[in-house]
């Protein structure tokens, strides 16, 4: 019987998403997008290993996003991604399979009938593709205007996966190497002259490349997924200043003639926005989750508590929606450092930055914010998550 393996091509940091999170670790339905992808190539029973091909800067984002999975060691992409899949072969020559399915990282929704359609022609053929094709009307053009209808007769949308006997697409990309940067591994092994059957794939099978992609690939999950609800929660946590060289907020070290006072490192707004969290899943509040009494929180970073929260969301079965924090004080200004706290925030619970907005305002010289006392901070979570039936009431 013959032995199958898969690469996932995963190393990609395209900008298209604008996210400063590369697009395969963004979440849908509560999940990592290389996730689904790579849970989709090891449930199927003819893929003996699964290998992600990784750039090893997002190492620490790779291994959240799979832990638990059982994959292969991910192996170092290229600058290319044609270098990162000849990396990704060359991984698997100590034990070479027979046949190698290699998949893109961004596409979740691969089904098991495209991987069925791929495999059985490689037992025909040196190398096989899923692919779609081309219905809508064609046309080239120049400077905004159509210069010429292109016959659509025969055309068609590779996908992945695209699937060759092991050999024979190693040998091409070996030969490849120094060459044209090619775009897909088909290619590849068109360059080395080998045939190439196109087998039919799936519309589902799209790559998620955009904020476009993204929104489909979620309203794709809820019909998956069965029937789910909204629910928010809100946050709200004060600290004082004392002596200090700076404050800490949403992770970002801003420079001041004060800094924050508390147990933990005193990030009122993660405080507030870990709060936020908790409250729309009902789960307590941070004290419960982190009690200050316990010396090991003592000076502890509070993303470790806005972590926490966010695995708790995906434990569940959900997704946060959106972030809505509003920090409020007199002083520093954080107009300068609104998007790097955004950029923190995302980052440390693996969202689209689009997720998470954050504001700042004063209170005219009222209060304790006003007289410079502190920092006070009110956050608003909206996640979703699996329903738990109607909500009743007397």
């Amino acid at each position: 019987m013959s032995r199958s393996a898969a690469i996932i091509v995963a190393a990609g940091r395209g900008h298209r998403m604008e996210s400063d999170i590369p697009k395969q670790y963004l979440t849908l339905g509560g999940e990592p997008i290389l996730r689904l992808t790579a849970r989709a190539l090891l449930n199927h029973p003819d893929i003996s290993t699964v290998t992600a091909v990784i750039n090893f800067d997002d190492l620490a984002l790779y291994e959240a996003a799979v832990e638990g999975l059982e994959l292969e060691p991910p192996v170092e992409g290229g600058a290319r991604r044609q270098d990162s899949v000849r990396n990704g072969l060359e991984s698997l020559s100590s034990h070479p399979p027979d046949k190698v399915l290699i998949h893109d990282g961004a596409r979740p929704f691969l089904n098991a009938l495209s991987i069925d359609h791929v495999l059985e022609a490689l037992d025909e053929m040196p190398g096989a593709i899923a692919a779609m094709p081309v219905n809508d009307t064609l046309k080239r053009g120049q400077e905004g205007c159509i210069t010429k209808t292109v016959d659509r007769t025969s055309l068609w949308r590779a996908q992945t996966p695209q699937g060759f006997r092991y050999a024979e697409i190693l040998a091409a990309h070996r030969a490849a190497a120094d060459g044209l940067e090619l775009t897909d591994d088909a290619a590849v092994a068109e360059q080395a002259g080998l045939p190439v059957a196109l087998v039919m794939g799936n519309e589902d099978n799209f790559k998620i490349t955009s904020a476009g992609d993204l929104a489909r690939g979620e309203r794709m999950m809820m019909e998956m997924t069965g029937n789910r609800e909204i629910r928010v929660g809100t946050g709200f946590d004060v600290h004082r200043f004392e002596a200090g060289d700076g404050v800490t907020l949403c992770g970002v070290k801003i420079p001041h003639n004060a800094k924050l006072a508390g147990h933990s490192d005193a990030d009122v707004a993660l405080h507030a926005l870990t709060d936020a969290i908790l409250g729309a899943l009902g789960a307590g509040d941070i004290g419960h989750h982190f009690p200050p009494s316990e010396a090991k929180w003592k000076g502890a970073s509070s993303d470790i508590f806005l972590n926490h929260a966010g695995k708790l969301v995906s434990e569940g079965g959900g997704q946060i929606i959106g972030l809505d924090l509003t920090v409020i004080c007199e002083a520093p200004k954080l107009g300068p450092h609104r998007a790097a706290m955004i950029a923190r925030t995302a980052e440390i619970l693996q969202i689209d930055p689009a997720r998470v907005s954050v504001k700042a305002t004063t209170t005219e010289g009222l209060g304790f914010t006003g007289r410079g006392e502190g920092i006070a901070a009110q956050a608003t979570a909206t996640l979703t998550l699996p329903a738990l039936g109607p909500a009743s009431g007397k």
